[in-house]
């Protein structure tokens, strides 16, 4: 780590982090590249003990906002998420991430739905997509509709689904104006 720089995790605040890939090469472009780190994700998301709130998945870099672990540090948890990936995807290249990481910790409301928008605006700013629904490598779609992902997101929709499969929300009931009723 430079010098000067201070980490300030284990505090209990959710963390906006980027990495990138070795030289911002673009490595992260096929959609089985993509389902790899997705995979890792939610392998990390489970064993960590982690709350995701939002990610993206761009070419070259990765965006996530997230809880610290349960179990561990943050930085072993995105040491495993890392690895997982680059064993996976290495090929005959030396490296496939950067070293470190960018780690901005969130401090209030305002912060996380700022960090939360960007992420899910970042391959619209980039040209990737029109719309943050049109890409797929994202949680946006989660948090638009309720569909499940490859990851498991910490939003709203996930805690009705834990609600009600503990018996402690009523079912959905459509309602005449209600979206859930469009054939």
């Amino acid at each position: 780590m430079p010098w000067g720089l201070k980490r300030f995790q284990q505090s209990r605040q959710s963390h906006f982090v980027t990495f990138s890939c070795y030289h911002r090469h673009p490595l992260l472009t096929s959609a089985a590249a993509k389902r790899v780190f997705e995979n890792a994700l939610e392998r990390v998301r489970r064993r960590f003990g982690l709350c995701l709130y939002g990610y993206v998945v761009m070419p070259e870099h990765v965006h996530l906002l997230l809880s610290e672990p349960q179990k561990g540090p943050l930085a072993d948890a995105l040491k495993s998420l890392k690895q997982g990936v680059s064993r996976r995807l290495i090929g005959e290249d030396e490296h496939f991430w950067q070293k470190r990481y960018y780690d901005f910790n969130i401090r209030n409301f305002r912060q996380f739905v700022e960090k939360l928008r960007y992420i899910h605006r970042n391959p619209v700013a980039r040209g990737l997509c029109e719309e943050p629904e049109d890409w797929e490598w994202s949680s946006f779609l989660q948090y638009a509709t309720g569909c499940e992902g490859r990851v498991e997101i910490e939003c709203e929709w996930t805690a009705r689904r834990r609600e009600r499969a503990a018996g402690r929300l009523c079912p959905a009931v459509p309602l005449p104006h209600s979206s859930q009723n469009r054939a």
